[in-house]
This record gives C-alpha cells, sequence and structure tokens, in this order.
C-alpha cells in the first residue's frame, strides 16, 4: 500500500465553474450555495473573480457576493485577481477574504502562446519578460525557496500535443534562472486549461521532476476534465509521490466548469469534487469533507444553473458501506437518474417502479452482512468455502 501525499484540496466551483454559467443567476442563489460549500469541511474555497464584466460578465456582482455570504471560521477564501486592480479591489474585503499569494515567487508561463493571448491578452514572451523581475523581487526580499511551473502544460486546441519533453525544458530552463541567483527550488506547479492531461503524461511528468530535482516537495497541478482524465491523472500523481510531499489539486462540486477562450466551452469542465474526494476518502487520505453534504451542494447547483452537471458521487450515491446504506435487494428497477437518488431520499424515490419478481429476493451474503458480519469469511474460515452447496472444498 503506497504511502500517499498529502493533499490540499481547493473548490473553485464558485470561480471556474461559475465563469462559464448563465451571467443571469441570482445574488442570492450565488450565496445560498456558497454557504452551503462552507459547511461541507472544505478548507479552501475560491468565492469568485476580480476581473472586468467586459471579459467575464458572470462576476460583475462579485463584491454583493462577499458581503452577504456567511463565512465560517477555519475556511480559507479567496478570489482570483489577474492584475493589481484585482487586488486592491479584493483587499477591501479582507477579511472575510485571504488575498491569496503563492507562497513561493514563482516563474511560470503558458506553453501554448495562443492560448494565453486569447484568455490574457498578453504573449507567451510578455510572461517570460517578468521572469528577470520576479527574480530580482526575491532577491531584494531575501527569499531562500522558489517555484517553477507551466500553463497548458501537456497541450492545446490550437496547438496540438507538447511532450512531456518540451515540458521538461522549459521547467529546467526556469529552474536554471533560480540556480543563478542561488534560490532553491522547491515547487513545481503545471496547469491543464484545455483538457490535455492523461494519466501517463501526469504521471510521467510528476515522475520526472521528482527524478531531477528530488528536493521539490511541492507539486501543484490544476486539471481540466473535457476529455475525462482528470480524476486519473491525480492519481496517477499520487501514485507517484510520498509522504513527505505535498500535492495541490483544484476541482468543482459537480465538475462544471470552463473558459471560453479554450474552445470548448461547458464542456471543459474539472474533476468533479465529490467523486475525487469520494475516491481519496477509500484511499485513506484525510479530508474532513462530508461527501452527503457536497452531494446536497451539487443538487443545489443543478436547480440554480437549471441542468444537471457532470459529476457521478451525486448521481449514483457513494458506495453504500454500513449495513444502513445498503440498498433494499426487493427495490423495483431503478432505471432512471431521479429514481437513482433514493440512496438519499429513500424509497419514495423508486415508488411505482417495475417489479418483476414473482417472489421477495433472499440471500444467505446478505443475511451475514445484516448481522454485523462479512460477506465472506477469509480463506481459513467456513463461509461459503466449506457450506454443502459449495462444489469447490479444500
Amino acid at each position: 500500500m503506497p504511502d500517499w501525499p498529502k493533499v490540499k484540496y481547493k473548490e473553485e466551483g464558485m470561480r471556474e465553474g461559475m465563469q462559464i454559467e448563465d451571467a443571469q443567476i441570482s445574488v442570492e442563489d450565488k450565496v445560498e450555495l456558497l454557504d452551503m460549500l462552507s459547511e461541507t469541511g472544505l478548507q479552501q474555497i475560491v468565492v469568485g473573480s476580480f476581473v472586468s464584466p467586459k471579459w467575464t460578465p458572470q462576476m460583475e456582482r462579485i463584491d454583493e457576493i462577499v458581503t452577504k455570504f456567511k463565512p465560517k471560521p477555519g475556511v480559507t477564501y479567496t478570489a482570483l485577481a489577474l492584475n493589481s486592480r484585482g487586488v486592491e479591489r479584493a483587499k477591501a474585503y479582507s477579511p472575510p477574504l485571504t488575498i491569496e499569494r503563492d507562497a513561493y515567487p514563482r516563474l511560470n508561463v503558458h506553453m501554448c502562446d495562443v492560448f494565453v493571448r486569447r484568455n490574457t491578452n498578453r504573449t507567451q514572451m510578455q510572461e517570460m519578460e517578468r521572469w528577470p523581475q520576479i527574480i530580482a523581487q526575491a532577491q531584494e526580499l531575501n527569499i531562500k525557496e522558489a517555484g517553477i511551473g507551466t500553463n497548458a502544460s501537456w497541450g492545446s486546441n490550437f496547438m496540438g500535443e507538447f511532450k512531456v519533453d518540451n515540458l521538461m525544458t522549459m521547467l529546467e530552463r526556469q529552474h536554471s534562472m533560480w540556480d543563478e541567483v542561488g534560490i532553491d527550488v522547491r515547487s513545481a506547479s503545471m496547469g491543464d486549461p484545455m483538457s490535455h492531461c492523461t494519466p501517463a503524461k501526469v504521471e510521467e511528468s510528476v515522475y520526472r521532476v521528482k527524478e531531477m530535482w528530488p528536493e521539490i516537495d511541492h507539486i501543484r497541478l490544476h486539471l481540466h476534465n473535457g476529455r475525462n482524465m482528470a480524476i486519473a491523472s491525480a492519481y496517477a500523481a499520487m501514485k507517484v509521490l510520498g509522504p513527505d510531499d505535498t500535492l495541490e489539486l483544484d476541482g468543482t462540486i459537480g465538475g462544471f466548469g470552463g473558459c471560453p477562450y479554450c474552445g470548448n466551452g461547458r464542456a471543459t469542465g474539472m474533476a468533479p469534487t465529490e467523486d475525487l474526494l469520494h475516491m481519496m476518502d477509500d484511499m485513506g487520505i484525510p479530508t474532513g469533507v462530508d461527501i452527503d453534504k457536497l452531494i446536497d451542494c451539487v443538487w443545489t447547483a443543478e436547480r440554480i444553473m437549471g441542468h444537471e452537471l457532470y459529476g457521478h458521487v451525486s448521481k449514483a450515491g457513494p458506495r453504500p458501506k454500513s449495513v444502513e446504506s445498503l440498498y433494499d435487494i426487493n427495490a423495483p428497477f431503478v432505471e432512471t437518474t431521479e429514481q437513482a437518488k433514493h440512496f438519499k431520499v429513500g424509497p419514495s424515490a423508486y415508488e411505482g417502479g417495475i417489479y418483476p419478481y414473482s417472489e421477495p429476493i433472499t440471500s444467505p451474503y446478505r443475511d451475514r452482512v445484516n448481522a454485523g458480519g462479512p460477506a465472506y469469511d477469509d480463506a481459513n474460515g467456513d463461509f461459503p468455502w466449506k457450506q454443502d452447496w459449495f462444489p469447490a472444498k479444500s
């Protein structure tokens, strides 16, 4: 069993999700959802963006949201600000907002020059022009540790695939600039706005970063899910890292979200928070999050936006792990996603469904489970291995 890294998770639904939805969703609805998210156990929640409504009209009323929601002690609330003007706007609401700053001064760049031009009206070359300034500021502040990073790390909808070799060369060039001034690199960030991540590429990238620079113990991944690879890619990163490493991940309840500049619209998505944290719970990685309350948030978000979201645990329910949560073996056919909600709302969800069985179903295995035992004994036990009806006996 691997020793998993420490995982820091950030919920991006109120920003990454809402920025691609209808701009007319009311402040009251958004505040209701934000307050519900605060009660789930999530430790980091992004409440929105301080950006120009010309480019992102969905965030035009962010000031109202941050004055009306109920901050919960112990939860860190942040907001995206892409420039100094946005930061100044955010500062007016701090607290409850925490002005998000990277823990490390970081050299960062988009691998795709087209995307950064569409997204921020800048060029990749302009991003690189800032690197010497970032390094000089770090030196002035006597900072000892720094970061490197890329966005559109594995590919672009406008330029195609980027090999991991290309990514590593870019990171190496950044690392060399920190080396020249004697500042240690302890963090690497890889973003994926256009859903080009795959488990193989992410695993190789994280492995090669750790192999080349073992002292890097902080990895940040921002993975989009337009091609259904985000959760598998996050798991691939977890497999590479160890208990002395920290992995930062982002996602959104229901998996909604996207960027209008990448060409996939709402299909871009992110890893559904409830699905990813449900997986982590099963892996023994502590999340402190109540999955049942997260599902409530997803259902509320679907009501607010008027359409289904893209996660699975909110539809099929978490895996039953207690006798009380097991499904009724004599339930009728369950065919629709509305009927499937019985895992949370009870038998009324499938009332009137087709019942084809001529007599009730019984099971000696379920009887054992209902009595508090295991369905199967181990290899040295009796059930079912030594029962008269079991054909092969030791």
